[in-house]
């Protein structure tokens, strides 16, 4: 095995769960974690002669995670805005329209619960979205957040201010609206 195999083979075993669990928080579906997760690693392969070490190992592969985590969300997205206008066989509109929320540490009693959570932090702006997942579901501190983003602390702290508060506004009206239909 030569030197950059054996390398990018360490790389691997010490990072690919949590290239996965951060794939999986944004897409919430098993399979799109999965190819986001090999995506990372191709471009991990690709790009370690050029990485310039001017931060961790750790934040460049986080940083690389999830711009292919929301490379993924968009082609998705723009998908279903695609076959909106265009015409739809039976199965594409089946499979647009069906949900796929399949986070594997979440109890089948509570997926509904889950997926709505999920949703709502879906909704949250791009940059609130990042922070509030890094610090929340990957468990990063301020300071490792602000490093992945490029950011200050201060601004790290902001952004999950206004996430929490989006986040509490808009679980309140999705729970209002579910008590209404009891």
């Amino acid at each position: 095995m030569t030197n950059h195999a054996a390398d990018l083979q360490n790389i691997y075993n010490q990072y690919h769960v949590l290239v996965y669990n951060v794939a999986l928080n944004y897409v919430q579906n098993i399979e799109d974690a999965e190819e986001i997760t090999q995506d990372v690693f191709v471009r991990v392969h690709h790009g370690l002669d050029k990485f310039d070490g001017k931060s961790t190992l750790k934040t460049w592969i986080y940083r690389i995670a999830i711009n292919k985590s929301l490379d993924c969300l968009k082609h998705k997205n723009s998908r279903k805005r695609f076959f909106t206008f265009g015409s739809k066989s039976r199965n594409e509109t089946e499979y647009l329209n069906m949900s796929n929320f399949e986070h594997p540490g979440v109890l089948l009693e509570n997926k509904e619960n889950a997926a709505i959570l999920y949703g709502v932090i879906n909704e949250l702006p791009e940059n609130q979205r990042t922070a509030f997942i890094l610090s929340k579901l990957d468990g990063l501190s301020n300071p490792e957040i602000a490093a992945v983003m490029e950011v200050s602390v201060s601004s790290v702290e902001s952004l999950l201010f206004r996430a929490k508060a989006a986040l509490k506004e808009k679980l309140s009206k999705k729970f209002e609206e579910y008590r209404k239909k009891k």
